[in-house]
């Protein structure tokens, strides 16, 4: 007979718990960069405390764990464990015991619901479980992008100098898509250069940041929140944050900020200037970047976010359909670029709440988007 597999919840506070935690991240076959200890030091800067539970077994294994993100809204707390929790929900001792011990860490701060967004492709057997055992329901309000593109980094990137008509068969360079293989060395060729940014290098970043918001329409933070992402992650154990600039005639035209943790890294911030658009910064800055996130040991490189639509389908829209969207329309502009580095459309499950307090819940489901975050 089996013995009983015996399991610990413990809540690690301290820096001297973070090689644990992150050690246990990196190496569960669910784990995310959101749910490395440097993101929720970051997200702590800026309001949201960061919590973390941890399963073990009766040795002290690591097992199952999510990093929780409380916020405090007009009175009301929530708790978010974004791409997490970090479990495979298929071993259900372990998934049970981690629920269990989430549902008390987050009752001690009288949350009134826990969302959370699995790192897990999109699956109905996954939604339908985590009705039926543990109670949570499908959420409309998504806070990590559902769809995304995500390039495989494994292989050789290629040589840019190569004779273009000879592309060398399982490169990054092959598995782009023509217009941008082209666009990337004409940015070359016209003298863009790309560099890693230093500390002295911000002001110029965040204001090219305040620029494209304002052209493209979407909203940007104070200078601090990039400035502490950028440099936490720089100075984290694992992990690792580069800010990577694109140059032309001695002034920054683009900008990539791109984070490492593990086998992911992600693009996560981007800007570029109005001016010299026909260089093709921005193609130049991303090969860079990817670069950059092979040599920190990635294995995937993620766009970070496309029309959900297109993962809908799970595949890229033809051409003739592309052309009628609105590239001022949502995500549809920054689509058309994404899809043309070679990479895979993933779409994840999405994300779902667990009320707490249901009446009290619905209540805040009405009244919520009235209400300043």
């Amino acid at each position: 007979m089996q013995a009983e597999l015996q399991l610990i919840s413990t809540i690690l506070a301290g820096p001297a718990q973070r090689d644990r935690w992150d050690n246990f991240v990196s190496g569960h076959p669910k784990g995310h960069l959101l749910q490395c200890w440097a993101w929720g030091e970051f997200k702590e800067r800026h309001r949201w405390p960061a919590q973390r539970v941890l399963v073990s077994d009766a040795g002290g294994k690591p097992l199952a764990g999510a990093q929780i993100l409380y916020r405090e809204v007009a009175g009301v707390a929530l708790a978010y464990v974004p791409k997490g929790p970090v479990v495979d929900w298929d071993n259900r001792p372990v998934a049970d015991e981690l629920m269990r011990a989430i549902r008390q860490a987050a009752g001690k701060r009288r949350a009134l619901y826990l969302k959370i967004e699995p790192n897990e492709p999109h699956n109905p057997a996954l939604a339908r479980m985590l009705a039926e055992r543990y109670g949570f329901q499908v959420s409309a309000e998504t806070i990590q992008p559902r769809s995304t593109i995500r390039v495989d980094l494994a292989g050789e990137p290629g040589d840019l100098d190569a004779n273009p008509k000879k592309e060398q068969p399982g490169t990054w360079l092959a598995r782009l898509d023509s217009k941008h293989r082209y666009n990337i060395r004409l940015a070359r060729r016209r003298g863009v250069t790309c560099r890693l940014a230093e500390p002295a290098d911000f002001g110029t970043f965040y204001q090219l940041m305040v620029v494209t918001g304002q052209r493209d329409r979407f909203g940007t933070h104070a200078a601090s929140y990039y400035r502490d992402a950028w440099e936490i992650f720089q100075r984290s154990p694992q992990g690792n944050a580069a800010l990577v600039l694109a140059e032309f005639d001695g002034k920054v035209v683009a900008a990539a900020m791109v984070f490492a943790f593990g086998s992911e890294s992600a693009y996560l911030y981007g800007a570029s200037s109005d001016e010299h658009r026909r260089e093709m910064p921005t193609y130049l800055v991303q090969w860079t970047a990817m670069l950059w996130a092979k040599e920190q040991g990635a294995r995937y490189y993620d766009f970070w976010g496309i029309p959900d639509e297109v993962g809908e389908q799970q595949s890229p829209l033809e051409n003739d359909k592309l052309e009628q969207k609105n590239v001022r329309d949502g995500l549809w502009g920054v689509y058309r670029f994404k899809q043309g580095f070679g990479g895979e459309t993933v779409r994840y499950a999405g994300a779902f709440d667990l009320p707490y307090n249901r009446p009290l819940y619905k209540i805040w489901q009405k009244v919520q988007k009235f209400v300043e975050r």
